[in-house]
């Protein structure tokens, strides 16, 4: 099923919200947005409604005004004042003088690994689709030119985007000016090439696929994605070309007789990567692009996926899975702090998409893994209830790092930048996984859990969403910021807003589903 999307209707539904008037029904569906056209001057029995766990209060009216004023000024900032070229890094300072991703940021520089240009794009696109405000389109249309300017020739993204001239020659970016010697590593760590791909994709399907520059930037991107897919069906953890398929065989995993005593830098970032959920939204963002496109070709490089997924499965003792394999399919290195190991924290996320790809396909072989994992996996839980990122190969001894990196088993002295221990939901996944067992299946399940299809938010979220928004749009925090010496200053931060703006959207749209 394609995705459709009806604009025509909208304007004549929504222009009125955020001005206290409901004009109209706004029905969400699992394969687009449609709206539909009605005239409802049924405003007592709308009143009894509810909003989250209470019902509409007497000031119904006012709050609605408040809601949409505040999300009208708050993107109106973020995307006149605090946008570069269109895109957005992660964390400001109040003045917008400093500005940092996961690194500083310069007056040029916009970051695409979340949550960046794609999220917050992402987060305004959604608010045009509950509330139908033409200028929010506009401001998710200049996100997405950000990101088509910042595209490399690989086909994907790496972690920022440069806009000054001096920086751009550094890049070998499709748009111009292009340098054919400059860096042209796409990456998938972090969900900065999917990421990015996911809210295009969207913001294509909004425009109906009119915007060349977008459909087109699209189009390439999923191209060089599927081109760059190993025989096995994994993916590397950055690309700058297709793989020679005759020198990567299909093998199952496999334990290493031996383990090398430190990383190969040279050859990780082109391994079988899961690490950080890479190959795990990848295969999302596939099941997204077949939905939006219909395109049978993403669907079957999502499937061949889940089939690396299988195949990536250890054997007994473990049979879960490392964050990286090497080509003949054992667990390496990766960083000096991700050894060749078991992993509590991928692992977790494999079972969830591979749930996620049997509701999408049905093929009861993507359920065949996941008993023996989730035994082994509720065997390995730690005294405290959480699982270790790492457990010794066979052994399955958890696995920890010393502040000055040095492999332990003790975990006394874990840095600080790095969850050496994770939250445990297996709880949660195998109730899902009994769910399916029982029939309840659904192909459409969205690909991708997230904000866009949340619940309605609590009057009280709403309220204080709104309290705590300053004259200007902005919400204020304190946080440490590396240009300021890594001192606590006031700041903005991107993941607020984006936290924020989902809420004051989702209650807008609220008022008008019934």
């Amino acid at each position: 099923m394609t995705y459709t999307h009806r604009r025509a209707s909208r304007r004549s539904v929504l222009q009125s919200l955020g001005r206290g008037v409901v004009g109209g029904l706004m029905l969400a569906e699992s394969a687009g947005i449609d709206l539909l056209c009605r005239n409802t001057a049924a405003w007592g029995s709308l009143r009894q409604k509810t909003v989250s766990k209470g019902p509409i209060p007497d000031n119904y009216s006012s709050l609605q005004e408040q809601a949409a004023e505040a999300l009208r000024k708050a993107i109106r900032f973020f995307a006149n004042e605090v946008a570069v070229e269109g895109g957005y890094v992660w964390l400001y300072s109040a003045d917008l003088r400093l500005r940092e991703g996961e690194g500083r940021a310069s007056e040029t520089t916009v970051w695409v690994q979340p949550p960046g240009t794609p999220s917050v794009g992402a987060a305004i696109l959604r608010a045009y689709e509950r509330t139908g405000e033409e200028e929010y389109l506009e401001a998710a249309r200049k996100a997405g030119e950000c990101l088509a300017r910042g595209q490399l020739e690989s086909g994907g993204w790496t972690y920022r985007i440069e806009f000054s001239p001096n920086a751009r020659q550094r890049f070998f970016y499709r748009k111009p000016p292009r340098n054919e010697k400059g860096f042209n590593w796409s990456t998938l760590d972090d969900d900065t090439t999917q990421s990015a791909l996911r809210f295009l994709m969207e913001l294509d399907r909004v425009l109906e696929f009119r915007d060349e520059v977008i459909h087109e930037c699209v189009q390439y991107a999923l191209d060089r994605l599927l081109a760059v897919q190993y025989p096995c069906g994994a993916w590397p953890q950055g690309f700058r070309e297709p793989p020679d398929p005759a020198a990567y065989p299909v093998l199952r995993a496999s334990y290493p007789e031996e383990i090398p005593p430190a990383p190969d830098f040279k050859e990780y970032w082109r391994f079988y990567t899961l690490n950080d959920q890479a190959h795990m939204d990848t295969i999302r963002t596939l099941l997204l692009a077949a939905k939006i496109y219909g395109e049978p070709r993403y669907q079957k490089a999502a499937e061949k996926g889940g089939e690396f997924l299988l195949l990536a499965q250890m054997p007994d003792p473990q049979p879960a899975w490392a964050q990286q394999y090497n080509f003949q399919m054992q667990p390496a290195w990766a960083r000096r702090f991700e050894p060749p190991a078991i992993t509590g924290g991928e692992s977790q996320d494999v079972l969830r998409v591979l749930i996620t790809l049997y509701q999408h396909t049905g093929r009861e072989d993507f359920l065949s893994a996941i008993p023996r994992a989730l035994a082994y996996l509720k065997k390995s839980v730690l005294p405290d209830g959480k699982l270790a990122r790492f457990y010794e190969l066979k052994t399955n001894r958890p696995l920890y790092f010393t502040r000055d990196y040095k492999l332990t088993y003790d975990d006394r002295d874990l840095p600080t930048h790095y969850a050496f221990k994770v939250e445990n939901n297996l709880a949660t996944i195998e109730a899902q996984y009994q769910k399916v067992l029982a029939g309840q299946r659904s192909q459409d399940v969205p690909p991708m859990p997230g904000p866009g299809r949340a619940g309605r938010p609590s009057l009280s979220a709403v309220e204080r969403v709104i309290k705590t928004m300053d004259e200007r749009g902005r919400w204020i925090e304190k946080a440490r910021m590396k240009g300021a010496g890594e001192s606590v200053i006031p700041v903005i931060q991107s993941r607020t807003f984006i936290a924020n703006v989902d809420i004051l959207s989702a209650y807008l749209a609220a008022l008008t589903s019934g």
